[in-house]
């Protein structure tokens, strides 16, 4: 069986999500980014795996469920640090991260009961990255080196993979939630998720002072009317 690798940070204010303040506060974004992995690894825990381990940069709180085990992440860059999470797996592993709260276990089915079909499996992002990397022997080189958060991360890793031989099977397009545009885009397919569900609270909460506002403008207008 496969080992499912969840790579994520701790969702701390200030330090997960910064590109989603404005318009959210760090609090909101650090929320938002906590339901997200929360939500994925409750996908994890529901998928047939070997080990389901947590990859952190941080510590554990009360979102991680039961049945993972937790790895801190090693230090350097993320290639450096995502070829450490395979290192540490004996067999079939798959790696996803903590932004794609829309994911779902029937995206994960192929890769969990295919294996044997491709040597590796490749998840693309809209941005140019991944979201999922799957390896049949996780050999560690195949990602050192690949140049990181940039907007052709995923085609370089995908190369990597077919130049070393590799035959690559393919995962849906997904979107990372990275930005607020990324985020209301990905509440909407996530329906259902924790995600989505403080996404919308966080949405209506903004949108009720400019409510107020409208209406006391008009109760305003109204009073000087009948005046």
């Amino acid at each position: 069986m496969t080992t499912v690798l969840v790579i994520a940070k701790e969702p701390v204010p200030g330090r997960v999500k910064t590109r989603l303040t404005p318009p959210f506060t760090a609090v909101e974004a650090a929320r938002l980014a906590e339901a997200a992995l929360a939500d994925t690894l409750g996908v994890v825990a529901r998928v047939p795996a070997r080990r389901r381990v947590l990859v952190l940069d941080g510590r554990p709180g009360r979102w991680l469920p039961p049945g993972f085990e937790v790895m801190p992440q090693a230090a350097g860059g993320l290639d450096v640090r995502i070829a450490a999470a395979f290192a540490s797996c004996t067999g079939p592993a798959l790696l996803i991260g903590m932004d794609t709260p829309q994911v779902t276990p029937a995206f994960l089915a192929p890769v969990l009961r295919g294996q044997e079909r491709y040597d590796a499996w490749f998840g693309p992002a809209v941005d140019g990255g991944f979201w999922a990397l799957g390896l049949a022997v996780p050999d560690p080189a195949l990602v050192l080196g690949v140049p990181m958060s940039t907007p052709d991360t995923g085609a370089v890793q995908y190369a990597r993979l077919r130049a070393a031989g590799l035959r690559v099977g393919g995962l849906p397009v997904l979107r990372d939630v990275d930005t607020a545009e990324d985020a209301a885009r990905v509440a909407l397919r996530a329906r259902g998720t924790r995600f989505a569900a403080l996404h919308a609270e966080l949405a209506a909460a903004r949108a009720a002072p400019t409510s107020a506002a409208g209406a006391g403008v008009a109760a305003a207008g109204e009073e000087g009317a009948a005046g």
